[in-house]
């Protein structure tokens, strides 16, 4: 399940590290040679010894859990599971309804607060027979503001966000997947940071269920493996479909084979003027061996088009600012009313930012934002996938992030997510994977697909990791 030959919080080494997957273990499900009993209860001996200081959880439902999993045991022993992920443990970041826990948001403002319902994702895995285990730490509201989450390598440094708790779950070897959101860089810098494989798919393949006010929000999953990774994306497609007016998630239920790309386009975006120098050695060696390896690289300098998308990405981060602060008003102000002081100061500024904005400003963003993806269409068309990086670097140390500014007046201390604005913005769909080891610190290489292309894309990023060597420096 896990290598316990890696003590906890030991340095990152991508030949060692070995996180807990579900797919592979098929066989041993269908033999009986394991069950899913026995399976959450390896997982929850994790949690035990490693929790008091990862810190993944808002609520565990062990309880729950357990009886989700001796139900899973009859339907595997009577060679009828649900689906191929009846029984697996999976991680719900707490922004998400679950009717048998709370949903706290990460907030003061909505502690305690149940629903009694679950969001369309939820109830979807619940069908599929997945064992809902508990709710991750988010960030406030999804957004820049941290919990008390940290990193499964190394817990001076930040786990990432928004999607804290459920990238340092995956990462700590807790659960075999989670689900986190992205409207910036919520799903694929937190994987990144934490070893894990995860997807922010084309926007509205995965329904959001209550979580639809933001107009670039992705529901996607953090998970061990690009098989996990695709059969619970998949589970949630088939049982709740997309967001309303989306066709939802493309491909079979099997997780797609490995595909090697012809060519594939560099993008540098906002991230590579912020990017320490080893890591970009890092990123230049991997693409060395790419192109060694038969793979057509081109970027920026080769061609004037790829140049000119550059261009027009460049200022995303700024760009999701003003289109989330507009939309997310009115629950701010909301929650002002009942109690400004238990908002962050973060949180504040963004609620004081959005309401200096005009409509002819909101406006003026979906513009550009509508630019962005008409270019992207015609530049993504030439290759087969684009590459970059998924973070401007290893995790942050958490003393080190008070003042990461992305854009003018918002600090981002769970990291900055200058690499992911972009993709959130255009909407297509991105899949990370471990690919670097920086400093003893996992760096995420993401494969970025066109609308979707989801299946493809993570095919192609599962190329990346069975037949390129992973980067340590």
């Amino acid at each position: 399940m896990t290598d316990t030959t890696v003590a906890p919080h030991a340095a990152y080494d991508p030949a060692r590290f070995q996180p807990v997957t579900w797919i592979e273990h098929a066989e041993a499900l269908r033999s009986g040679a394991d069950t899913p009993s026995t399976y959450l209860e390896r997982c929850l001996a994790v949690i035990d010894a490693r929790e008091p200081v990862v810190k993944a959880w808002v609520t565990l439902n062990v309880a729950g859990a357990r009886a989700q999993a001796e139900a899973a045991d009859k339907r595997w022993k009577a060679g009828a599971p649900l689906s191929p992920i009846d029984g697996m443990p999976i991680g719900i970041k707490d922004l998400y309804m679950t009717k048998d826990m709370p949903t706290q948001m990460g907030s003061p403002l909505y502690a305690g607060r149940t629903t009694g319902e679950d969001s369309a994702c939820v109830q979807a895995l619940r069908r599929a027979g997945a064992v809902i285990l508990g709710k991750t730490v988010t960030t406030e509201l999804g957004f820049s503001h941290p919990g008390p989450t940290t990193n499964p390598f190394d817990p001076e440094r930040t786990p990432g966000g928004s999607s804290s708790g459920s990238a340092a779950a995956v990462g700590a070897a807790m659960v075999p997947a989670a689900l986190g959101s992205q409207v910036v860089g919520s799903i694929i810098r937190p994987a990144g940071f934490c070893a894990n494989t995860a997807i922010k798919p084309t926007l509205g393949a995965l329904h959001r269920g209550e979580r639809q006010g933001l107009s670039h929000s992705h529901l996607g999953v953090h998970a061990g493996s690009v098989a996990d990774l695709w059969a619970v994306s998949h589970a949630i497609a088939k049982h709740a479909g997309g967001d309303p007016g989306h066709p939802g998630l493309y491909g079979p239920e099997v997780a797609p084979s490995a595909e090697r790309p012809r060519r594939l386009i560099v993008i540098e975006s906002e991230g590579w003027d912020k990017t320490d120098g080893t890591t970009r050695a890092a990123f230049q060696q991997l693409i060395n061996a790419l192109a060694s390896g038969g793979v057509e690289i081109v970027g920026r300098v080769d061609h004037n088009d790829i140049d000119a998308f550059e261009n027009a990405i460049d200022g995303s981060l700024l760009l999701c600012r003003d289109i989330c602060g507009w939309e997310l008003r009115w629950t701010l102000r909301n929650l002002a009313e009942k109690d400004i002081t238990q908002l962050s100061p973060s949180m504040r500024t963004r609620l004081e930012l959005a309401e200096a904005m005009a409509v002819d400003d909101y406006r003026a963003a979906l513009s550009t934002r509508e630019a962005m993806r008409t270019r992207f269409r015609a530049l993504a068309a030439t290759a087969d996938a684009m590459i970059s990086l998924s973070s401007a670097g290893p995790a942050p140390r958490m003393a080190d992030t008070a003042n990461t500014q992305g854009e003018p007046g918002v600090a981002h201390a769970t990291g900055l997510p200058a690499y992911n604005a972009w993709t959130s913005a255009v909407g297509c769909p991105a899949v990370t994977v471990p690919m670097l080891s920086v400093g003893g610190m996992p760096v995420g290489i993401q494969i970025i697909g066109r609308h979707d292309n989801d299946w493809r894309a993570a095919g192609i990023a599962r190329w990346l990791v069975e037949q390129i060597d992973p980067v340590t420096v």
